[in-house]
């Protein structure tokens, strides 16, 4: 028997990239999985920053399976800095990283399956950052402190956990040289590895994680950078 037969498994932003790899390897394992996409796809299109959107894909999930046991929030945030980035936009960005799972989380809460699990991705970017990706970044933070809410008031009723992915290729490219070795896993990431977490996450053999972060990253948040050490240079 495959680990999610039957199972009802959903997915946000799982038309292309590390969502569609997630959908791929449930649908492996027999699950049934529900998606939702601002991309044209098969499953359900909408913008997840409306609320009508969310209320809408949620009784299209409960009308045709009746309960969920995995709810994955991987819908990607709008990225913009402090320069450009209007109000309306980081309102956008956090709308769909951080208030559009925590309302999906309340709508389907009725209808959450015994053991079920949620499984949010943040982002290295919660605790590390690049100039110019405030809207990203303060997004993927909330939806790290957001998990532990979540764990702490489902308690006993549904394990919720969250990964945070450094550099995912999303088109599989292999990469050389210093951009695969500046991690110390030697290689840069791709989007199993992170399917990979979530379903183990899924699965009764993480029964006794949760509210807990797990940051895939190849090793680079714990990798201590100085001027001039293996040949880095500070410029400017």
């Amino acid at each position: 028997m495959k680990l999610f037969e039957n199972k009802v498994v959903v997915v946000t932003g799982g038309a292309h990239g590390i969502g569609a790899s997630i959908v791929s390897e449930f649908e492996k394992e027999g699950a049934n999985v529900v998606y939702i996409d601002i991309r044209e796809n098969p499953c359900f299109v909408g913008d997840l920053s409306k609320k009508e959107t969310l209320e809408k894909f949620a009784q299209f999930v409960i009308e045709k399976y009746g309960h969920v046991d995995v709810l994955v929030n991987n819908a990607l945030p709008l990225m913009k800095g402090i320069d450009e980035c209007s109000y309306e936009e980081f309102s956008y960005a956090l709308a769909v990283g951080v208030t559009a799972p925590f309302y999906l989380a309340k709508l389907f809460a009725p209808h959450f399956a015994k053991g079920a699990s949620i499984i949010n991705i943040s982002s290295s970017r919660d605790r590390m950052s690049q100039p110019q990706t405030e809207s990203y970044t303060a997004a993927k933070g909330g939806i790290a402190a957001l998990t532990h809410a979540l764990a702490v008031s489902f308690a006993g009723r549904v394990r919720v956990n969250s990964i945070s992915p450094g550099w995912i290729d999303t088109d599989f490219k292999v990469y050389e040289g210093p951009d695969a070795t500046q991690q110390p896993a030697g290689r840069v990431g791709n989007p199993l590895d992170i399917a990979n977490m979530v379903l183990y996450l899924a699965s009764d053999k993480a029964g006794f994680i949760t509210g807990e972060n797990i940051c895939i990253d190849g090793g680079m948040t714990r990798q201590m950078i100085y001027h001039n050490d293996c040949g880095w240079k500070l410029e400017g």
